[in-house]
């Protein structure tokens, strides 16, 4: 609030003034120097004194003065919530909260609003969704699927930008559906004045939380769905959450009973889809003993009913994932390998596999020593020498999808190295790879983002002498000579700490069944000694001999944008040889491990779902990242986005059709293409991205769903935000205000900064206030003088 100050107007009798009262101040000493009754006579001094004082500044003429709003010139808004949250009846009141704003925001031609019109040219608005300006607030509906506070502020910030907007008085309950864990961004927003609709008294409801999904390459449970029900009033009671597939069918269900009030019960499901793509459920919580298929007629004591469901999106990549498995000879690895990936339609094992070694075609005689051709003698090159002296080595491809793939053996060009996901190599020495594959393949990982595994046949790792080579730069351990393990030893593999927690290193769902299944399976035979792992690396399993020293045998770590994994034991096949049970262990292995190599993998099409910058309640950003076949940034593509919704189930039929969206090229960068989508009815929608190059080409596809459930997100709290209001006033110099402080603060908000002002002053030295003080000062002096008896 703008303080004012005192002015003196005739400030040239401030130094007459000071020696007058110095000379009364040394007649009224003189006067009352009487030794008896000190205490009154300097009583009456000061009251003598001060009355004089009094009078004598009246001949300074002060003056109070400061600034105040020019009535007129400048406009306040006034900001009424119009969400359907409003709609809630607090506990022990007969009227809504919506009901008991619009008795509060009254008429627009008395009370307050008149009061506040007066001094400033008053601007209407009511917001759900979006901002909308309002001639009086009785058209106030209470049905708005959002609350956009954090827009509608921006938004009048926008409107007004130039124009002496002095602030903003918001009326609402602060529960806003486009603040909730984001900063707030409330740069040239006027000063705010909420007023907090509701009272914070809890209300018994059931509120799903937004769920959260993470999927994983454990094939028991590869979906985990996480979300948190937030209790109020159920003490005592056992709620459900139940999880519904498109057919309305209950796929999950699991229960808890509520110990505290308020209580947020976190529900865990884990549940293995039976197909991949886009795949839609619904989430529902009530009380255990509702039936399965209305849950609501139980709960018809609860508040609101629109926050016990949520849509669950699960985005489960389609393959298939393309892996490269190179190996230096036949081996039994490769065939329990390739039965394993071919029970999974999304692993798609290409092989190449040398059967013959690249050996001499001749010898050349000459000098003692000499192994070359004569006739080069003195000639540095070794390159013609050897390609004249060598045969190729003789390599088998399986599994390809044409003649043309792998023709010529490993991949020499990006092009075609990179059209794969993941690269296999067991049991071949470093110099099987020229100098520019070797680079290629270190790219591979680093740039492209691909996967890399290493196993451990004999001519793998330090004995394939990878030591100082690209390949070896880019494996999680040190290929420095190691102390070799004692002949015979016999290893089993346990999970490290680190390993147990992964979900795709695990062959059981407990740690108990997963040690007994680890102990049954046969111990191994050969595990490649190394130094250490790399800093940065994760070590999932140890390799344990019957003396119980361990060593390293699968470590893995991130390199560049990829992954790269050493499998340092070279004889898994071993489980395969056991028995039934023993071979589903080894296929499941396989199939996890290298489901995780592939994970987040980028394709040449990718697509994301992000909110729009500008916060319009419900709107998504599309946003498709495109790529060449070397995996660089695509900018003249020609990129197609359709957008439709999702039958969750038939019961409830889609209400919009598909749409084709209008993508532009991103301004910032490069082979990125935008659009924006404005649902119009809740529920579940999949994108789908089609791009081609300027050939006509098709590059890639890729689709992406999400849920839009206006209600559940208005309702996913109904205790009012107070931090939130609280918190708007200060970072932008307002203040909070109660229900019952209107007016109090509507009279105050013209002495408060605005755009536009003007100077204000008021006379103090002839007010009847200022001479009944001084008199009140003689007249208390005259009556003790009278009391005591003093002249």
């Amino acid at each position: 609030m703008m303080l004012a100050s005192l002015l003196l107007s005739n400030d040239g009798w401030l130094a007459p003034l000071g020696m007058a009262a110095a000379a009364l101040l040394g007649i009224l000493v003189w006067g009352y120097r009487a030794p008896s009754g000190r205490g009154f006579r300097g009583t009456c001094l000061c009251l003598k004194l001060a009355g004089g004082l009094l009078l004598a500044f009246c001949a300074l003429e002060p003056r109070w003065s400061g600034w105040r709003a020019q009535p007129g010139a400048n406009l306040f808004a006034v900001l009424a919530d119009n969400s359907a949250g409003l709609g809630v009846r607090d506990r022990g009141e007969t009227s809504t909260r919506g009901e008991q704003l619009r008795q509060m925001l009254g008429s627009p031609d008395a009370g307050w609003q008149a009061e506040l019109a007066g001094h400033f040219a008053l601007r209407r608005y009511r917001f759900d969704a979006r901002l909308e300006p309002v001639r009086g607030f009785e058209e106030l509906t209470f049905d708005g699927g959002a609350s956009a506070l954090g827009e509608a502020l921006r938004a009048l910030a926008r409107r007004y930008r130039g124009r002496p907007l002095a602030g903003i008085l918001l009326f609402s309950d602060g529960n806003a559906t486009d603040i909730a864990g984001a900063p707030l961004d409330l740069a040239d927003v006027p000063p705010v004045y909420p007023v907090a609709i509701g009272r914070v008294d809890r209300l018994r409801d059931l509120a799903v939380q937004p769920p959260r999904v993470s999927l994983s390459a454990f094939e028991d449970a590869p979906a985990s769905i996480d979300a948190d029900v937030q209790t109020s009033g159920f003490v005592g009671e056992t709620v459900a959450a139940r999880l519904r597939n498109p057919a309305g069918q209950i796929v999950a269900e699991l229960h808890h009973r509520v110990r505290r009030n308020p209580e947020t019960i976190p529900f865990h499901f884990q549940l293995k889809p039976d197909r991949e793509g886009l795949l839609v459920y619904r989430l529902e919580s009530g009380v255990a003993d509702a039936p399965a298929g209305a849950p609501e007629s139980t709960n018809s004591t609860e508040a609101t009913l629109a926050n016990n469901r949520r849509w669950v999106i699960v985005n489960r990549e389609r393959g298939p994932y393309r892996i490269l498995y190179v190996a230096g000879r036949p081996n039994w690895e490769y065939k329990f390998l390739q039965r394993a990936l071919a029970a999974d339609p999304q692993l798609d094992l290409a092989a190449l596999i040398r059967v013959a070694r690249r050996e001499p075609r001749f010898e050349f005689r000459g000098r003692a020593g000499e192994t070359g051709n004569p006739l080069f003698r003195g000639f540095d090159r070794q390159s013609r020498e050897e390609a004249e002296r060598y045969d190729q080595p003789v390599l088998i491809r399986l599994n390809t999808r044409d003649e043309i793939e792998l023709r010529s053996g490993f991949p020499r060009v990006a092009e075609d190295l990179f059209a794969y996901h993941a690269v296999i190599v067991d049991d071949l020495e470093a110099e099987f790879f020229a100098p520019d594959q070797a680079l290629l393949l270190k790219k591979f990982v680093s740039e492209r983002g691909g996967g890399f595994l290493m196993l451990g046949g004999a001519e793998s790792f330090q004995a394939g002498r990878y030591q100082r080579t690209p390949i070896g730069d880019m494996l999680p351990v040190y290929l420095d000579p190691a102390d070799p393990a004692p002949a015979g030893s016999a290893w089993r593999l346990d999970l490290s700490r680190e390993g147990g927690l992964q979900a795709w290193a695990r062959l059981r769902a407990q740690e108990s069944d997963e040690q007994a299944a680890r102990q049954a399976l046969p111990p191994l035979q050969v595990l490649n000694p190394v130094r250490a792992i790399k800093p940065g690396a994760s070590l999932i399993a140890n390799g344990r001999d019957e003396a119980g020293q361990t060593r390293p045998a699968l470590v893995v770590q991130r390199f560049g944008r990829g992954r790269s994994a050493a499998l340092l034991a070279g004889d898994l096949w071993r489980w395969g040889m056991r028995d039934a049970a023993a071979r589903r262990d080894l296929d499941q292995a396989w199939r996890q491990l290298l489901r995780w190599l592939v994970t987040d993998v980028p394709r040449p099409v990718e697509l994301e779902v992000e909110p729009p910058p500008d916060g319009l309640a419900g709107a998504v950003r599309l946003e498709a990242q495109v790529r060449d076949p070397r995996y660089q940034p695509l900018d003249n593509a020609v990129v197609t986005l359709d957008v439709e919704p999702i039958e969750a189930s038939p019961e409830n039929p889609p209400r919009t059709q598909s749409s084709r969206l209008l993508v532009e090229p991103s301004l910032e960068e490069a082979g990125r293409y935008e659009a924006v989508f404005v649902p119009r009815a809740p529920g579940a929608y999949r994108a789908s991205a089609a791009a081609t190059n300027i050939q006509g080409a098709e590059v890639g596809r890729a689709e992406k769903g999400w849920a839009y459930d206006p209600l559940a997100d208005e309702f996913r709290s109904l205790v009012p935000n107070r931090d939130l209001l609280e918190r708007i006033a200060r970072e932008t110099g307002g203040q909070v205000a109660a229900a019952g402080q209107i007016g109090d603060l509507v009279r105050r908000l013209p002495g408060r900064a605005a755009p536009i002002r003007e100077p204000w002053s008021y006379p103090i030295w002839h007010t009847p206030l200022w001479f009944g003080l001084a008199l009140a000062c003689f007249l208390a002096e005259w009556g003790i003088r009278r009391w005591k008896g003093w002249p």
